[in-house]
């Protein structure tokens, strides 16, 4: 296996989606903050030393109104609905969306990375199922990292920080208020959480870039969530 290119552009992503992959979800929000690597090897802090947000910052988020209906559980928490989005008038994740997306990553410095808090069991391999769909890739060179190992890890290896106890204790809203003694703002948008992960990941953004360069995955070692009747990538 050839060794994952070092990663120039981070780009911290969060969907949200009409349930758990047990339902085979669709995306209904997508946002994307794309960081260029040395924001986060110099971060800026505020007067208490807390790390803000790189002045130098893309941004993307996307509504979409899929064709599945959301799990009672899903509207709840991410307070979004087909009735709403319906009522906006938003599309389906659908070509434009891919076009879009392709635009807003290609004006970024590659390769890239794509960070995600618990992204390998859900956020990547959506994100897969949707571009397959379509026909639609991402850049070869895109490689991916999941904060939820890698800070586990990190503790294991540092001891650094409280032990936690199981999944609790590395959920966004954890790891923001042992950080932050705060809570977060905004979470379950996609935009409010991928803000809580990136100002996570500067908290600790030495390790989690050591960690990125030796231990991300190639994007296109992701498998789809599910799979998909027509699928392009089937039928070769």
């Amino acid at each position: 296996m050839s060794e994952a290119p070092r990663a120039e552009t981070f780009v911290f992503l969060d969907l949200e989606a009409t349930g758990l992959p047990s339902v085979e979800p669709e995306i209904a929000e997508l946002s994307l903050f794309a960081v260029h690597r040395s924001s986060l090897e110099n971060p800026e802090r505020d007067e208490s030393g807390a790390p803000v947000l790189p002045r130098v910052l893309d941004k993307l988020t996307l509504c979409m109104c899929p064709e599945r209906p959301f799990t009672a559980k899903a509207s709840e928490i991410t307070g979004l609905s087909s009735e709403g989005l319906v009522q906006c008038r938003k599309a389906g994740f659908d070509g434009a969306v891919v076009r879009t997306l392709q635009a807003f990553l290609s004006r970024q410095a590659g390769p890239i990375c794509l960070v995600a808090h618990n992204g390998f069991d859900y956020d990547f391999p959506l994100l897969c199922a949707e571009l397959r769909r379509l026909g639609a890739h991402l850049p070869r060179d895109t490689v991916c990292l999941d904060t939820l190992p890698a800070l586990r890890g990190l503790d294991r290896t540092h001891s650094h920080g409280t032990r936690a106890r199981g999944r609790q204790g590395y959920s966004l809203g954890s790891l923001f208020h042992r950080y932050f003694q705060a809570e977060p703002s905004a979470a379950h948008s996609a935009e409010g959480d991928v803000h809580t992960l990136l100002l996570i990941f500067l908290h600790r953004a030495t390790e989690l870039l050591t960690w990125a360069d030796e231990q991300a995955r190639r994007w296109t070692h992701v498998e789809p969530m599910y799979s998909l009747p027509n699928d392009p990538s089937l039928e070769a």
